[in-house]
């Protein structure tokens, strides 16, 4: 059985986090604000953050060494996402659960 070290369950369960946080956000809040939560290149941004996120989780959970290829992306797609929903604003939920899961998966891909 693959064993996983206390690390990477934090980045997996850091990832997890984050996918569930985006797409929540995504689906619920900014599509009921509407206005810059729903610009074309926010939204996708979280969409693309969501689904990094839960590809990484499960590039760790089925113990494939190629999880360092998608955390180092799901690190700078996460960091990327806090900043821009920093920037639309009402969202520290997903901007904390994209720079928990950024610093997590950039230590992970190294």
């Amino acid at each position: 059985m693959h064993k996983i070290n206390p690390a990477m369950q934090e980045c997996i369960d850091n990832c997890l986090r984050c996918y569930s946080v985006c797409l929540r956000t995504a689906m619920n809040h900014c599509l009921e604000a509407g206005g810059k939560h729903t610009e074309p290149a926010h939204f996708r941004l979280m969409m693309a953050c969501a689904e990094i996120c839960r590809t990484s989780a499960h590039f760790m959970l089925i113990g494939t060494g190629h999880h360092k290829h998608t955390c180092r992306e799901c690190a700078e797609i996460c960091t990327e996402c806090a900043a821009d929903c920093e920037g639309v604003g009402d969202m520290q939920e997903c901007v904390d659960a994209c720079r928990s899961c950024a610093e997590s998966c950039r230590a992970m891909a190294a």
